[in-house]
């Protein structure tokens, strides 16, 4: 039973972890509202005023339109080369910060970075804002840890919690955010970690309300009942969009990889990257920036088929070239806008087969988002709830939950293609996992040399300890039988205490509680936390049996080099 002091630390330590949860979702919101600021600030200095970036393009001359994004592109190129040149004692991503690393980041990387993205956000290229708000979000985070200085895990976890009151903050959707950082980064959705993310995504949210900041992207207050007979066909939308969200992150790794081969420095990477979207924005201006504006026109207004797919055609290639040539930013808002206009298609062929269901395309649009982004990003969940807190409809759940559970599942059968590549890292960690918890120990033992019998008198288990480098040696009675150990450190503490130990046996100096013997049915995994909790090399190997027998022994470097062969393996699949 836990002792109450122990049970008051731990509940003091989990308050302490809430309070600063709660300062991680106040600088969540703050870093938000400024970036906002800096876009604005951006687009005054290009247009004379500031809005939406598609209406700032469409006011600008086709020349400037051609020409800005190039520009931001040779300006974010060179923040990036900036940023390279910094020290790399702590990670510049948040994933990997929070993933794999101790949970700091490098505070002049993450600001270089982000004003690299937002130079390009706000010049009009074709990725989301929201990627930079996330990793400031964050980068907060890791600065309030080392304030704070707590350990390595609350720090990462601090870290997480910033970037859930990123997602809050950036997207309206404060539950959607903390399900994101627990079902893609940290690969768990335990409450001790899943609370103080709540606790932040709803404080950066609290926050951009009382800012005035706050709106729900896509609200559809007036959205009727879905129809029963609109389940099936959003079941054939999740599958079409599992499909096709691998071949959209696919594209974008394509023209990543062409760049790549080009060799051009990354400045003028970008710079071509933008000049060729500005030939993109010159017929298409409302392909620049997150799209947010053309999803609210998918939704609102009715367009013809031929024109939804030209948008869609549009800003794949817009979105290829601004991620492909280099440019830092999030595809997370252009994987939405994607979905929009893949579902609206599928609500215009529907309507044309199935008259009858041809006033939903609202609801197939929705769907479309959330499928799309539930492939995307193999998280599911958290794209249900992304789109129902960003249209404030639980009308929009069921043909979600059967859209997004068919998208995850085609989508990881027919490829590996994932948005963050962190999703793959727990994954093949969970089947590592598997494999070691499914392979028996049996398979690594070997044949117990040190061997002695409790009739042996002490002189014989002396000699074998000069005759092997061993700290203690195995003790058996006359059948085979599993007694103890005889540990080295005991005989020398005796010899020194000038104990007459000549005259004793094995069995009387032996030891019960020095080792705790495995058995040849534990998995893998199972004996890896037992020589977790044990210094030495070896344990030895007993049976179930009453009384038990000694088998053999497990070494530890046998253990360890079994895990590399699995988790070599799983790199090979």
């Amino acid at each position: 039973m836990m002792r109450g002091p122990d049970l008051h630390l731990r509940a003091d330590g989990a308050i302490a972890m809430l309070c600063w949860a709660a300062l991680a979702g106040v600088g969540g919101a703050g870093v938000t509202i400024a970036f906002h600021a800096g876009i604005h600030g951006v687009q005054w200095l290009l247009a004379g005023h500031s809005g939406a970036i598609t209406e700032v393009m469409r006011d600008l001359p086709w020349w400037l339109r051609l020409l800005a994004p190039a520009i931001g592109g040779l300006c974010a190129g060179g923040l990036l080369v900036a940023a390279r040149r910094v020290s790399r004692d702590a990670n510049s991503d948040y994933m990997e910060a929070v993933a794999i690393g101790d949970g700091r980041m490098s505070v002049r990387q993450g600001l270089l970075r982000s004003l690299s993205s937002l130079c390009t956000v706000a010049t009009g290229g074709s990725i989301g804002r929201e990627g930079a708000m996330v990793h400031l979000a964050a980068l907060w985070g890791s600065v309030l840890g080392r304030l704070l200085r707590p350990d390595t895990a609350r720090l990462r976890l601090l870290v997480a919690c910033g970037a859930a009151a990123g997602v809050s903050a950036a997207y309206g959707a404060p539950i959607a955010g903390a399900v994101f950082v627990g079902e893609i980064i940290l690969g768990s959705m335990s409450f001790q970690n899943f609370g103080p993310l709540l606790v932040a995504a709803a404080v950066s949210n609290l926050l951009m309300r009382l800012s005035g900041h706050y709106v729900a992207l896509y609200a559809m207050p007036g959205l009727e009942a879905v129809p029963a007979a609109l389940l099936l066909p959003s079941l054939a939308l999740g599958i079409l969009a599992g499909v096709g969200a691998p071949q959209f992150l696919r594209c974008i790794h394509g023209v990543k990889s062409l760049f790549g081969r080009a060799g051009l420095p990354l400045p003028l990477s970008l710079a071509l990257g933008g000049l060729l979207l500005g030939g993109v924005l010159t017929g298409m201006p409302q392909m620049a920036g997150n799209g947010y504006s053309v999803v609210v026109s998918l939704l609102h207004q009715p367009q013809a088929w031929q024109m939804v797919l030209w948008i869609l055609l549009c800003k794949v290639l817009a979105t290829a070239l601004t991620a492909g040539s280099g440019a830092v930013g999030g595809v997370f808002t252009p994987t939405l806008f994607v979905g929009a206009a893949l579902g609206t298609l599928f609500a215009q062929g529907l309507g044309d087969v199935w008259p009858a269901l041809a006033g939903h395309g609202t609801v197939l649009t929705l769907v479309g988002m959330g499928a799309f982004l539930a492939s995307a990003t193999s998280a599911p969940f958290m794209a249900i709830l992304m789109i129902f807190e960003m249209t404030l409809s639980y009308q929009m759940v069921l043909p979600l939950v059967l859209a997004c559970v068919a998208a995850y599942f085609v989508s990881r059968g027919l490829a590996q293609a994932v948005m963050y590549q962190v999703t793959l890292r727990h994954e093949d960690n969970q089947a590592l996992r598997q494999r070691l918890r499914h392979d028996r120990l049996d398979s690594l033992m070997r044949p117990a040399e040190t061997v002695i019998r409790t009739d042996a008198p002490v002189r014989r288990a002396q000699e074998m300890f000069l005759d092997y480098p061993v700290k203690y040696l195995y003790v058996t009675d006359a059948e085979g039988a599993w007694q103890g150990v005889i540990a080295q450190q005991d005989l020398t503490r005796m010899m020194l205490a000038e104990t007459d130990v000549q005259s004793k046996t094995c069995g009387e100096v032996l030891r019960l509680d020095f080792v705790r013997p495995l058995y040849p049915d534990l998995s893998l995994d199972e004996a890896q936390a037992r020589f977790s909790a044990f210094q030495g090399e070896r344990l030895p190997v007993i049976s179930r049996d009453r009384p038990a027998l000694l088998l053999g022994v497990v070494y530890k470097s046998d253990l360890l080099e079994r895990y590399s062969q699995l988790k070599r393996a799983l790199g090979d699949f």
